[in-house]
């Protein structure tokens, strides 16, 4: 409870001064006219601050040569007008102020030029969140909390993105079923190992994250929850350019992370290339108390597992783009990581009986090892024939080459601590999977809108060769009953169309379907089982956008998706933490279904309110407890449930407290309904959650920012598991060097040491609670350098064909 006040607290804190006073905003309005008086139409109108030049808003000239500028932040500014064959005009200076919120700037007269314009170059900064037509952007690519961390600590701090990191869960707003993108690349594979990854990714590398709530037709229609997706930083510039990170920081252990990026340009080539290497040590801590009731016995269990992880990790990224024409660009990229986790430590367990009178206890010397190797080469090409019709084409190879396992070396104590027995077990599990891959898309402007289509043709092959081994007598011994070899193949194969336009001056519609093909199968050759499935389905997509007035924006969205279970979770493989806690797979899972629908209110482009509702069919349960009462066993699986409601409203509010001072707030409620008949009885939970996120950044004197972020989210239900609250507080201070070429950034996560997870479970004969922490006070301190020609244009920005399936490939880890 005193944890859960200073969160409280210190939330409050940062948000005292949100609603303390309301930002002065005002109107700017104006003439442009030629030499001679006539009003000029269409021209170019820039309000500019005063003290630097630097953009804030842009408008067009009407007609009739009028402008007009809305919502304009208390400040001092001027009038910049420009437009081609004519010379530039700037206005005299003004202010809006609480006293002059509506200024007529007097009118702007330009003279014709027959000389060639300047290049007009606005150096601005995107603010933390936009909302987006069909997706809210969080621009994390310049906060200082996020130097020198992971893109897991980045992601955490998403609004309505909950971490459970004791059970490798992801949600957004209240909804499990997420799926997450780097660079609009599926990544197909398990939760836990997606953890893994983004834990070995530096947060340095990450420019923005969309949150696409209802995905339009043109993506993959996996994602119940719809996506995350995680946005690399390219490189933007033009030339020989490039930069460099070097980042440090210390909780209990070290973190340390760098990465270089280059850029090349001619006329005719662009080359560009990038190579991360992380490695960091965290620890961890895990408690779990168990009640067993079996006929007249109750057997209470406590364990403790401190253990300590090492995860490192190279990756890296490098392509060339040959411009054939001006209007036909060819390219190969190469993408890839060598990934390798490691954590070790001693779980021990006390066993009670119903007296709570110690009868025994075991003591397990565990050591996790996870290696994977990823490759993935890709063919492009982009054609534009004009017109705005255009063109694009991927052929993927991409192969995945893991080993993981466990060393489990376990004592066993009678009450008086003598030592009865000794078991050395280990399993292994080597897998490779291979995707291919291919795609197009063809993009053709109408008169009133605009078609897309596409297809796309996909084939997975995976093999995981499960093996669990016993040692006796310094030999180890296979057991068959523990091990299982699993292949699985699955073609898919999709076409899409999807049609914008507008239906009148306010009002814009975009209509998408998508049906795709699915034949899988999959072959647990030890257990001569062999589960095989082929089914069409159709997914539609309307989102509807209306402009209701200057102020205000209404965007109406529905979509159906498909979450088909990943490669992990279909193998009928046991993974032990200790003899009497193990993890298992399903063979037998399904696919769960989801219809979403959602209405976004967007206020003076800046104050959005968002309320959702979905139905999840055959919900895929993930983590969810079981246990063997004779034998005193506990294991988590996956499974379907019948179906889960969930309502959730989300709510982004900045504010602006001063010249120097921003907050963005952002707060999510939602309600979560699962229902299903499971483990013999009737399933009917439900709860209310939320999460809230505050951020405050600051601008100070001499080159110098500062930032002060917190979240906290609410006790909530995961199927049959209640989660406590959990939330920090973090602060972070930049420095800007060298005219910006350079940036040093120091930040402290979690001040008060306050993220960690609870959770309970009380559902027919499961009875048991866990506590989890981890490392997540840190001090880091990040140097980011960028040289060369800073003109050069960036490599263009694309999507290859493999990533909707790559998070599912390193489910076979």
């Amino acid at each position: 409870m005193k944890t859960f006040t200073s969160l409280v607290a210190a939330m409050l804190l940062l948000s005292t001064s949100m609603f303390a006073q309301s930002p002065v905003r005002g109107k700017v309005s104006g003439e442009i006219r030629e030499a001679n008086g006539k009003s000029l139409p269409f021209a170019t109108v820039l309000l500019l601050k005063a003290k630097d030049s630097t953009l804030v808003k842009g408008a067009i000239t009407s007609e009739t040569g009028y402008y007009e500028v809305e919502n304009v932040p208390e400040g001092s500014y001027l009038i910049g007008a420009n437009m081609v064959g004519f010379q530039k005009t700037y206005s005299a200076p003004f202010s809006i102020s609480a006293a002059s919120t509506t200024v007529q700037v007097p009118a702007l007269q330009m003279s014709e030029t027959s000389q060639t314009l300047d290049e007009v170059k606005v150096i601005s900064k995107k603010p933390f969140v936009e909302q987006q037509i069909d997706r809210m952007v969080v621009n994390v690519e310049n906060s200082v909390v996020s130097a020198g961390g992971t893109a897991l600590e980045v992601l955490e701090k998403a609004p309505g993105v909950t971490i459970d990191r004791q059970n490798d869960r992801l949600q957004l707003k209240g909804r499990q079923g997420v799926m997450v993108m780097i660079d609009g690349k599926l990544q197909q594979i398990s939760m836990q190992d997606l953890m893994n990854m983004l834990q070995s990714m530096p947060s340095d590398n990450v420019e923005k994250i969309e949150l696409i709530t209802n995905p339009p037709a043109k993506y993959d229609a996996a994602g119940n929850s719809g996506l995350i997706n995680i946005v690399l930083k390219k490189n933007k510039n033009f030339g020989t350019n490039g930069n460099y990170t070097l980042s440090a920081g210390v909780g209990r252990y070290e973190k340390l992370n760098g990465s270089i990026g280059l850029n090349h340009r001619t006329a005719k080539i662009n080359s560009f290339a990038n190579v991360s290497l992380f490695h960091a040590r965290f620890q961890n801590t895990q408690d779990i108390d168990r009640t067993i009731a079996y006929k007249d016995q109750i057997t209470y269990l406590d364990q403790n597992s401190p253990r300590v992880g090492n995860p490192q990790n190279l990756s890296f990224r490098a392509g060339v783009d040959y411009f054939v024409t001006k209007k036909t660009t060819v390219g190969i990229l190469a993408t890839g990581f060598l990934n390798q986790f490691k954590m070790n430590g001693i779980s021990s367990t006390d066993f009670y009986d119903k007296n709570r009178t110690l009868t025994g206890r075991f003591a397990t010397d565990a050591f996790n090892h996870n290696k994977l190797n990823n490759f993935t080469g890709n063919l492009n090409l982009k054609h534009d024939f004009g017109d705005g019709r255009e063109l694009s084409a991927d052929a993927d190879y991409s192969v995945f080459d893991g080993n993981s396992g466990n060393d489990l070396n376990t004592n066993y104590f009678d009450a008086k601590d003598v030592l009865t027995s000794k078991e050395i077990v280990r399993n292994i599990m080597p897998s490779t999977i291979g995707i291919a891959a291919a795609k197009v898309d063809y993009i053709h402007p109408l008169k009133k809108g605009k078609f897309e289509a596409g297809a796309k043709s996909s084939l997975v092959n995976s093999d995981n060769d499960m093996r669990f081994e016993t040692q006796v007598d310094k030999q180890w011994i296979l057991d068959p009953s523990r091990s299982n070899r699993f292949k699985y193949t699955e073609n898919i194969n999709a076409v899409y169309s999807n049609y914008s336009t507008k239906l009148d001056k306010k009002t814009q519609l975009q209509l998408g379907l998508r049906v795709e093909h699915t034949h899988s199968k999959g072959n647990s050759v030890t257990l001569n089982s062999i589960v095989d499935r082929n089914y069409v389905n159709a997914f539609p997509s309307v989102f509807v956008s209306r402009q209701l007035d200057t102020n205000n924006v209404l965007n109406v969205s529905f979509s159906r998706r498909i979450d088909r279970p990943n490669y992990r979770n279909l193998n009928p493989f046991q993974f032990f933490l200790d003899p009497l806690t193990f993890q298992q797979g399903n063979p037998n899972l399904r696919p769960q279904f989801t219809n979403s629908f959602q209405v976004t209110h967007v206020f003076k482009g800046m104050f959005s309110t968002t309320l959702g509702y979905s139905r999840i069919n055959d919900v895929i349960a993930d983590q969810i407890p079981k246990q063997i009462a004779e034998e005193n066993k506990t294991y988590v699986t996956t499974e379907n449930l019948d179906h889960q409601d969930s309502y959730n409203a989300t709510f982004s509010i900045p504010v602006t407290i001063s010249k120097w001072w921003t907050m963005q707030n952002n707060v999510s409620a939602f309600y979560n309904r699962y229902r299903s008949f499971y483990y013999g009885a009737d399933l009917d939970l439900g709860q209310f959650g939320a999460t809230v996120f505050v951020t405050n950044n600051f601008t100070l004197p001499k080159g110098y920012t500062a930032e002060l972020s917190g979240f906290w989210n609410s006790p909530t239900q995961y199927n049959i598991l209640q989660a406590k609250a959990q939330g920090q507080i973090s602060a972070g201070f930049a420095k800007s060097l060298w005219n910006r070429k350079a940036s040093l950034r120091l930040n402290v996560q979690d001040i008060f040491f306050l993220n960690r997870f609870a959770g309970t479970v009380k559902y027919q004969d499961l009875n048991f609670r866990v506590n989890s922490r981890w490392e997540s006070r840190q001090v880091r301190l990040s140097f980011t350098y960028r040289f060369g020609n800073q003109n050069v244009k960036a490599a263009r920005q694309r999507s290859t064909s493999t990533e909707d399936l790559r998070n599912r490939a390193n489910s076979g880890q």
